[in-house]
């Protein structure tokens, strides 16, 4: 049965961190939207993942810091490709409004731009 999915319905009202849903997964590739609402990552965290992550920023805002130094602030249709091992973090979300992001994870080789 096709169902259709609203990224923007079912938002958790009472959460004490951020929610994280697949909403497909297969080989090789998975898609999720997260719900962030004021959370960063914890101090000297830094994400190192074994996947590519293309990510899209539907509502809210966000700063992501990479280790390199850079600092990326995004708003709502911003977008980009985060290549395996690139070490990252969320530096912080809206505390005012829920921030959900689509986040597609795919394959493991190096990805182009």
């Amino acid at each position: 049965m096709i169902k259709v999915l609203n990224l923007f319905d079912e938002i958790p009202s009472e959460r004490t961190k951020e929610a994280f849903q697949d909403i497909l997964r297969a080989e090789n590739l998975r898609i999720e939207r997260i719900i962030s609402h004021g959370e960063a990552s914890p101090e000297g965290f830094w994400y190192n993942q074994q996947e590519n992550e293309w990510v899209l920023l539907l509502a809210g805002t966000a700063e992501l810091s990479f280790a390199d130094g850079r600092k990326i602030a995004l708003a709502p249709g911003d977008c980009l490709l985060i290549p395996r091992h690139v070490r990252h973090r969320v530096e912080r979300t809206d505390p005012g409004q829920d921030t959900i992001w689509l986040a597609i994870h795919f394959g493991g080789e190096q990805a182009g731009t």
